[in-house]
């Protein structure tokens, strides 16, 4: 059973408050960032004094386990063999 990331809110970002309250989000959003991440993680290469990361719930901090803002689905299985291992199996916002 997939469940959404509470840490980041189902969006697969950290901090993305940053983005949103800057005059770049509507460029960003224009780029159909909900259905695409790459508007975003190019946002974030241009702007390295940025908090806004990649979830470290849902991926490394850097790349997605699975699908971003959802663990436990196909791609994010749990148990010892998935990607929570380090941590009994369960994602950090479980």
């Amino acid at each position: 059973m997939k469940i959404t990331c509470t840490r980041c809110e189902n969006s697969g970002f950290l901090n993305i408050h940053q983005l949103i309250e800057s005059y770049e989000w509507e460029i960003a959003a224009e780029d159909d960032c909900y259905e695409s991440p790459e508007p975003i993680l190019n946002w974030m290469k241009q702007h390295p004094e940025s908090d806004l990361q990649v979830c470290d719930c849902c991926g490394n901090g850097e790349v997605w386990y699975g699908v971003r803002g959802e663990h436990y689905n196909e791609e994010d299985p749990h148990g010892p063999d998935g990607p929570y291992a380090y941590n009994g199996g369960l994602c950090e916002c479980n």
